[in-house]
C-alpha cells in the first residue's frame, strides 16, 4: 500500500504510476476492473430502472448524514451526566479515564471514516448512473436528428 498525505485521489495517481512504471496496464488493475463490472452492471439496465436507482443513491448519500449528527450528540449526552461519569470514571485513581477516552476517539474516528466513504460510494455510482444516463439521451437526440 502506497502512503501518501494528498488524499485518495493521489494514492490512485500513484498506483496507476507503479502500475505503468511496472509494464503494467492499467484496465487490468483492481479498482478499474471494479468500475468496469459497475459500469456494465448499470448499462444492463433500462434507463427508468437506472433513474430509480439514482433516486436511492441520493437517499443513500443524504442518510448517511445520520453518522454526524449521532457523533457530535454524543457529547450533549455525556454532558448530561457529567458529574456522574467524573466520578465513575475518576474513582481512587483509576485509569478508566484514559479507556474511556480511547474507546470514544475510536468510535468517533471510525464513524467519521464510514461517513465519508459512505458519501464518497454514493457519489461515486450516481456519476456513473448520471453519464449512462446522459450517453443514452445523446444517443436518442442523435438518432431523432437523423430521422
Amino acid at each position: 500500500m502506497l502512503f501518501s498525505t494528498k488524499g485518495d485521489a493521489h494514492k490512485v495517481f500513484l498506483r496507476l504510476k507503479k502500475t505503468i512504471d511496472n509494464g503494467g496496464i492499467i484496465k487490468e488493475t483492481k479498482e478499474f476492473k471494479e468500475i468496469k463490472e459497475i459500469q456494465t452492471l448499470y448499462q444492463s439496465l433500462d434507463s427508468s430502472t437506472l433513474q430509480l436507482i439514482h433516486y436511492r443513491m441520493i437517499k443513500e448519500q443524504n442518510g448517511s448524514g445520520m453518522i454526524p449528527i449521532l457523533v457530535s450528540s454524543a457529547p450533549w449526552l455525556l454532558l448530561l451526566f457529567s458529574k456522574q461519569l467524573a466520578s465513575y470514571l475518576f474513582h481512587d485513581g483509576s485509569w478508566l479515564w484514559a479507556g474511556f477516552c480511547i474507546v470514544y476517539l475510536l468510535i468517533l474516528g471510525l464513524s467519521v471514516l464510514i461517513h465519508f466513504r459512505e458519501k464518497a460510494w454514493a457519489a461515486f455510482h450516481m456519476e456513473i448512473i448520471q453519464d449512462i444516463l446522459k450517453e443514452r439521451e445523446n444517443e436518442n437526440a442523435q438518432g431523432h436528428s437523423k430521422n
